[in-house]
């Protein structure tokens, strides 16, 4: 049994990886860099072959420039609008029994306030949200005419030790590692009091894998629930190597965030089978080495 995944460097390729390799599936690993196999998803000539030769399984979409940012433009809609459409077409065309999973996005909804599930209306609020609406349409539009069993699930924060510093919960753990360890720095953040979920990504990923492994869900919010603000993560971090945390960190005056506080509604999800096993804390002492 063969699984390939366009996106295979990043956080949750690393533990999806892990996870097919611990069932005996062999992956087939797909990035611009650092991986078995170099490729573009963007570029249907090469999406193609891999799928006609390979003839895979499984294929999952995790290539994505994961910000929301205007700037990554062109660069979102190639990987996931245009990449999603690769994949799909080539897999109708070499490999229609193969079940396809497509990464979505807390992001594409709109959010007032309250539990996000799988009936909230979508909202092109960035390049970034756009792009995943683009794709989910991609997916559906493939499942109905072709019959093609394609899956969809919208990822809310999940964070891991994997996870690039450049993401402000491993920004202020690594921090505090250093901060523990003899340095002196200050944190520069935005603003600290919003909220959002601070899920496990190896939790995430067995979410994606119970998905794929079924024929009654084909689109889930993936999710604990659980909402926390940055600020309880910065004192709950800082409070674990006994350190004050307002004597190592400065906030951005005039930040005006893209929410106040995004959370999921997972119900369905948890209706077939999946359950967190990390909490909060249990996370942050995860990307702390703190055991």
């Amino acid at each position: 049994m063969k699984a390939i995944i366009f996106g295979a460097c990043g956080q949750d390729g690393y533990y999806l990886t892990a996870l097919l390799e611990n069932k005996q599936i062999e992956v087939i690993g797909i990035a611009r860099k650092g991986t078995e196999i170099i490729g573009d998803v963007s570029d249907f000539n090469f999406v193609e072959s891999q799928i006609k030769y390979h003839k895979p399984e499984y294929i999952f979409h995790l290539a994505a420039n994961s910000t929301t940012s205007h700037n990554a433009l062109f660069a979102n809609h190639k990987a996931i609008s245009t990449g999603t459409l690769n994949i799909l077409e080539s897999t109708r065309v070499h490999c229609s029994g193969a079940k396809v999973f497509l990464s979505g996005s807390a992001m594409q909804f709109v959010n007032k306030g309250k539990p996000i599930d799988e009936q909230s209306p979508f909202e092109g609020s960035s390049p970034y949200s756009i792009a995943r609406i683009q794709s989910l349409y991609a997916a559906r539009y493939y499942r109905k005419t072709f019959g093609l069993k394609v899956y969809f699930g919208y990822f809310f924060n999940h964070d891991s030790p994997s996870r690039a510093d450049r993401h402000v919960n491993q920004k202020i753990a690594q921090a505090v590692i250093r901060i523990s360890r003899g340095a002196y720095e200050k944190i520069e953040l935005d603003n600290i009091e919003v909220q959002k979920e601070f899920n496990y990504a190896g939790d995430v990923i067995e979410a994606v894998w119970i998905l794929v492994n079924q024929s009654i869900v084909y689109e889930a919010v993936i999710g604990c629930g659980k909402a926390y603000s940055i600020k309880e993560w910065l004192e709950y971090c800082f409070n674990r190597v006994n350190l004050n945390w307002n004597d190592f960190v400065t906030i951005k005056k005039g930040f005006k965030p893209e929410y106040q506080i995004l959370v999921s509604n997972p119900k369905l999800i948890m209706s077939i089978g999946w359950k967190p096993k990390v909490d909060f804390y249990q996370l942050a002492d995860m990307m702390l080495n703190i055991y």
